[in-house]
């Protein structure tokens, strides 16, 4: 008999991944086979199965939260969205088509039977599935044909507890909106909400706590305070929060283009967690003043992007800051937009378009994408600030439908390890100022993390630190902060009741 439990917010970023979180590392903790489910993820924001298949970062990071592997089945509809009205759909980790979103609408009932069929199979496998929700409940117009709020929680005949984030303020009138926009068998499903992001002293909630109780008649479980913890987020939304602004002096600081379509910002977390690194998102031109490397991140939509970078006045800026001698990197699509010329045939049907020039590249896309992990060896000799990375073992995976091919004045980057044959990946120039890889989450990877920052240390005549920070480790420990501040601030006893008395046979 497994027991299950869904998640879902009174609007997006209250929260809710990171709740399912904390209640996975609960249940871990609890000695209880736990595995989370989202059934539909918008995000650009993926990673990479050992099997090779894409998923959502957010129930990656939810299943190292649970102490098991990420698994497709956990996130089997993905989209990630190409422009304002397009995505692109991963099916079961693997590229089906790219849809508008009148044409996925009519699509979605379609999805239901194959969407139970996978919670179904993952929850013979787990004593409990923590399932979350999209956005909101109450987005009426959708309800027709959901398949990941309220539909989903009817597949799957569990109950639901609504999250609201007081943070952005009137979070009563949310949980009441959204209960009241609600069908009565959707209401009936709510057990519980939790007030989350709170700030201040929680006496001042018991009134208005008491009076919504009474209103909707459904028990408040907890009041979540604002947590200094630090876990990913999934929504590019997140990113206008303080923690991504890099306020706090650090000795080195890194300045992350903020792409109109960046895609997995995540990979620069590791970095961010660095003691002496302040990462600072910037997205206007004079922001880039008093960086020390410059790094252009993924993007859905590379083109387009470039088009904005142009046009916002930032490739200027970014081809300056290099002129001044700092390096700047690429991760995919922005080490794409490094190189000479860019052939697009495929995504955005543009054509051939010159990039910015810092690398000696030519990038052609292509129809198949490209999704694996892989293990890597940085090369053996490395110019300028990425000496001490030379020869270092990293690892990392793949997403791109792209080819890019070295031209002369490049130097190998890595070498990566593909079904038993060695591959070539990235190109740095021979003053080091420009380095690009196709390789996300390469920063996890400890030892060339320090050795990077080291680096940068070096050329502003910094001592290195000897000692490797252990990101494993740190998110460890945030996974465990996390679940004792739920324990401390929600009734964790009243979920556990609110399951057994909706256990359903799988």
């Amino acid at each position: 008999m497994t027991q299950a439990v869904m998640l879902q917010g009174t609007a997006s970023d209250v929260g809710k991944s990171v709740l399912v979180a904390g209640l996975c590392r609960i249940f871990y903790q609890d000695g209880l086979r736990t595995a989370p489910f989202k059934s539909q993820n918008m995000a650009l924001n993926s990673g990479i199965t050992p099997d090779g298949k894409e998923m959502g970062r957010a129930q990656i990071f939810q299943a190292e939260a649970a102490g098991i592997m990420p698994d497709v089945r956990m996130n089997p509809v993905l989209l990630k969205p190409t422009s304002d009205r397009q995505a692109q759909v991963v099916l079961m980790g693997k590229v089906a088509t790219n849809m508008d979103a009148v044409s996925y609408h009519d699509y979605k009932p379609r999805l239901r039977e194959q969407i139970l069929a996978v919670y179904n199979s993952l929850a013979q496998e787990y004593d409990v599935i923590v399932l979350e929700g999209a956005g909101s409940p109450a987005e009426i117009n959708l309800r027709d044909r959901d398949i990941v709020n309220m539909g989903m929680a009817e597949m799957a005949q569990c109950p639901v507890i609504l999250v609201a984030d007081i943070d952005r303020g009137g979070v009563f009138a949310a949980i009441y909106g959204t209960l009241a926009l609600l069908h009565k068998q959707e209401r009936d499903r709510v057990k519980g909400v939790i007030i989350n992001k709170f700030r201040g002293d929680v006496a001042l909630l018991y009134s208005g706590i008491e009076q919504i109780e009474s209103l909707t008649g459904v028990p408040v479980l907890g009041v979540m305070p604002w947590l200094d913890v630090d876990l990913e987020d999934e929504d590019g939304v997140a990113l206008q929060n303080d923690k991504y602004r890099g306020n706090a002096p650090r000795d080195i600081t890194i300045a992350i283009v903020q792409l109109p379509h960046i895609s997995n910002f995540t990979d620069f977390n590791a970095l961010a967690a660095q003691p002496d690194v302040r990462i600072r998102y910037i997205r206007r031109p004079e922001a880039l003043t008093d960086a020390d490397l410059v790094i252009l991140p993924g993007s859905k939509n590379t083109l387009s992007d470039l088009a904005w970078l142009r046009e916002s006045g930032m490739a200027d800026a970014v081809l300056q800051t290099h002129r001044q001698g700092v390096p700047v990197m690429g991760i995919c699509g922005g080490y794409q937009m490094l190189g000479d010329t860019i052939v697009d045939e495929v995504e955005s049907g543009l054509g051939t378009q010159p990039g910015l020039g810092l690398l000696n590249t030519i990038t052609r896309f292509a129809q198949d994408k490209i999704t694996t992990q892989v293990n890597a060896t940085m090369s053996g000799e490395l110019p300028s600030w990425l000496a001490a990375a030379a020869g270092l073992p990293v690892r990392g995976y793949e997403i791109h439908m792209g080819e890019t091919v070295l031209q002369e004045g490049c130097c190998t980057a890595m070498t990566l390890q593909k079904n038993g044959c060695s591959v070539v990946d990235g190109a740095v120039t021979a003053d080091g100022l420009a380095f690009g890889t196709y390789l996300h989450g390469l920063f996890d990877s400890d030892a060339f993390t320090r050795a990077v920052v080291n680096g940068l240390r070096a050329r502003k005549g910094l001592a290195p630190w000897e000692t490797t920070f252990c990101y494993a480790e740190h998110k460890a420990r945030q996974f465990d902060l996390l679940a004792e501040a739920m324990r401390q601030h929600i009734d964790i006893d009243k979920i556990y009741t609110i399951m057994q008395q909706h256990q359903e046979p799988v």
